[in-house]
């Protein structure tokens, strides 16, 4: 595998970080991929995914969303429109550089991001989600003890992941305005749901909701014991392989 860092303007013109992993021999088709809500490009199952893709001749960009890891921007002045601009930019840029991407895999709110993003990228045939919302409004959830300050102050500082994070009202309102339902009845690609049963910070139900809204080609893969962000090296390794092998009969 060969890893390149990266980096292009994003949608409201920061500098976004990013890193390409490419296979060794001839590149077959181009993946993209977005992170789980304030994760980043490097964590573990972005990374491993990404290395086992390159095993079967795809090249994958990853990059950090706007304010995140090494890209410029404020964190509290984004929002799920702000990433899917910032998708669409990615694409952009793979499109100019390389080749658009003809994959894309979303990993939590990154999966809700793909699902809503991929009608902006004619190039991709396939999508594949992880762990992924039905509805963009739920991420709210993981900080709902802090609503009403939110809502009362204009912001709250939150901590996510034991990190803090400054959330503006502005995030919150942009969450629950995105209809992803219908995103999601229009896609007209492949589609690959994969979820844990035991999922507790994005529940099953979500899974079911995304698949059932979908039209065939579509598939869903239960992740049984694994945890939302893919923690032990054994579920990433499966999930990563699972989508190589499942990829390949949709790109190639």
């Amino acid at each position: 595998m060969r890893s390149q860092r990266q980096e292009f303007i994003g949608a409201h013109g920061h500098k976004l970080a990013a890193r390409l992993d490419g296979p060794d021999g001839e590149v077959k088709a181009y993946a993209l991929f977005a992170h789980c809500f304030t994760c980043g490009k490097d964590v573990f199952a972005a990374s491993r995914v990404a290395q086992a893709l390159t095993e079967h001749g795809i090249a994958v960009l990853r990059f950090d969303f706007t304010g995140l890891g090494a890209s410029e921007g404020e964190f509290a002045n984004t929002n799920f429109s702000s990433n899917l601009d910032d998708l669409v930019a990615a694409a952009d840029f793979m499109r100019q550089t390389y080749q658009a991407p003809q994959l894309l895999i979303g990993h939590s709110l990154g999966g809700a991001a793909v699902l809503a993003a991929a009608s902006q990228m004619p190039e991709v045939k396939a999508v594949v989600t992880i762990a992924a919302p039905s509805d963009p409004g739920s991420i709210v959830n993981m900080f709902s003890q802090h609503l009403d300050e939110i809502a009362r102050e204009g912001e709250a500082q939150v901590q996510l992941a034991g990190r803090p994070f400054r959330i503006k009202q502005q995030f919150v309102e942009d969450a629950g305005g995105h209809n992803l339902k219908v995103k999601i009845a229009a896609l007209r690609r492949a589609l690959l749901v994969m979820h844990a049963p035991g999922d507790d910070t994005v529940g099953l139900s979500n899974a079911m909701e995304i698949f059932t809204a979908a039209k065939h080609p579509k598939s869903f893969i239960s992740l049984d014991s694994a945890d939302h962000l893919l923690t032990r090296r054994e579920d990433a390794v499966y999930v990563a392989n699972l989508i190589a092998v499942w990829a390949d009969r949709y790109l190639f």
